[in-house]
């Protein structure tokens, strides 16, 4: 699935491609995105917009020749260069895919570096399409500004997990937790997410035993996507780039 190009209103169209960019570099784009700005949007020769790889920040270019179906983008130059993210991962329980889709969506907003889903015993399986989840992550990024895009990575045990975690381990602690603020440290970390229904007692106690640090999240029960997002709001504010 390729996404859709998305931008804030009264700005350039933004873009990502895969693409390595630099000055002076031609860029062939085909297909949906190529029809969405030639036919939809009605941009023809000369029109700007603005590129980012992943890598190497972002880039302003202009549309050098255009068809129905295909375009050719001449790279002019560099006009931010790539930011540098929070060493942030996400790690979540699976659950349905409407709410992954919507948490995968926000956690690139705010800036999380790596998603990485998780398999619990009171996980709700479903299909993983990483395709997908990907394009949702790039529409993500184009919208919101990012010049990297998440890393999102297979499906993985709670107990593969607990053993090469890097950093802080933070998990949502339904039974009551620390204030987040109390407990950010510098370097990486990872926030781990439970399922609907929260961690069985022998997960929490692998958990605990694993030296995460419970958090709390408010007097109030949270869906699990919401737990996410709130929490990795208070990292971001607390030791993230909302400093």
């Amino acid at each position: 699935m390729t996404a859709t190009p998305a931008w804030p209103p009264r700005s350039l169209p933004r873009l990502f491609v895969e693409q390595p960019l630099a000055a002076d570099h031609a860029v062939l784009l085909e297909g949906k995105p190529a029809h969405y700005l030639a036919n939809v949007l009605r941009l023809g020769e000369g029109a700007e917009l603005l590129l980012f790889d992943g890598a190497s920040g972002e880039w302003r270019a202009s549309i050098e020749a255009a068809a129905k179906k295909r375009l050719v983008l001449r790279v002019t130059e560099q006009v931010r260069a790539a930011e540098t993210l929070p060493p942030l991962t996400l790690a979540f329980a699976m659950i349905k895919r409407a709410p992954v889709e919507w948490l995968v969506e926000k956690a690139t907003e705010l800036g999380v570096a790596r998603l990485q889903p998780v398999v619990t015993q009171r996980t709700v399986v479903e299909r993983f399409n990483p395709e997908r989840l990907r394009a949702i992550a790039i529409e993500a990024a184009e919208q919101c500004g990012r010049t990297r895009l998440p890393e999102i990575g297979e499906p993985v045990k709670l107990a593969a997990l607990l053993g090469v975690h890097e950093g802080a381990l933070l998990f949502a602690d339904e039974t009551g937790g620390a204030p987040m603020a109390s407990v950010l440290v510098p370097g990486p970390a990872t926030i781990l997410i439970g399922p609907e229904g929260g961690f069985t007692p022998d997960e929490r106690t692998a958990i605990l035993g694993a030296g995460a640090v419970g958090v709390g999240l408010g007097p109030r029960i949270l869906r699990a996507e919401t737990a996410a997002l709130a929490a990795v709001s208070l990292y971001m504010a607390g030791a993230g780039d909302w400093r």
